[in-house]
């Protein structure tokens, strides 16, 4: 029986063989065999530790985006949460861009969402946006924006040929995400109407800190609180914006034959 080091040691030869063949040669090089004697394990050990290809690609690729971000990130975290999820932005567009191959596979539908990958880890950045009080709209809706914008956005790109690739659209796609998911765009101050939403997501995103609440009633402010900074987007237009009497005269319509 194997030791629990001996399965960290081969977990890492793997993982190291899968991902220079994903370099070299792409999901179609990634094959049982190749691994395996690349690695020196046999093939149950694959499937012991990985449970099947497809396991083993996202763990390759995976393994890759940190290796990546360990030797790229080089700067101190910023006091400004929203300095922090740019660098996280163009870190993860980079990465993206250099290993198409691997971010491809990251990228791909899943049966559960990303929670450790890199887009798992750009909504890290979200909640601390959302602790700090620069997020105008329910965490789980900024990070299905972010994910669809920093995906569609490497998407792109790679999709560019290599010679006429124009980086500074991630820049512009950054950009604009911010606007749309932080108060008065990049101002730390909300607009009027934004005030009460923007007040629900910074206590929601701070609930667990609030220790002079039980348990019970953190979950029963949080339902509360999630209504409130949903509030604006499931409240139809067509009936807020309606006046008054127009809303009465729909709701009650006349009936006829009746005098």
């Amino acid at each position: 029986m194997e030791s629990e080091s001996d399965d960290k040691s081969a977990r890492a030869r793997i993982l190291a063989a899968a991902e220079a063949l994903l370099r070299s040669g792409g999901p179609a090089a990634l094959t049982t065999r190749a691994v395996a004697a690349a690695a020196g394990v046999q093939a149950p050990t694959l499937y012991r530790l990985f449970g099947d290809k497809q396991g083993l690609l996202e763990a390759a690729a995976e393994h890759g985006l940190w290796a990546y971000v360990a030797a790229k990130s080089t700067r101190q975290q910023s006091a400004d949460p929203l300095e922090n999820f740019r660098s996280a932005f163009d870190l993860h567009v980079a990465f993206g861009v250099d290993n198409p191959a691997l971010y491809a596979i990251l990228a791909a539908p899943r049966e559960a969402p990303a929670s450790d990958t890199g887009l798992g880890v750009l909504r890290h950045f979200v909640r601390a946006l959302a602790a700090a009080g620069r997020l105008r709209m329910e965490e789980s809706r900024a990070a299905a924006l972010i994910t669809a914008v920093a995906t569609g956005t490497v998407l792109t790109l790679n999709a560019m040929p290599t010679d006429a690739r124009d980086m500074s659209l991630a820049a512009t796609a950054r950009e604009a995400l911010i606007a749309a998911i932080t108060p008065g765009n990049t101002d730390t101050t909300p607009t009027p109407t934004e005030g009460p939403e923007v007040a629900a997501i910074t206590l929601r995103a701070n609930l667990d800190s609030l220790s002079a609440l039980t348990p019970g009633e953190r979950q029963l402010m949080a339902e509360w609180l999630d209504r409130i900074a949903g509030a604006k987007r499931s409240s139809p237009e067509s009936v807020t914006k309606m006046p008054p009497s127009e809303r009465m005269t729909e709701a009650n319509p006349p009936q006829s034959g009746r005098h």
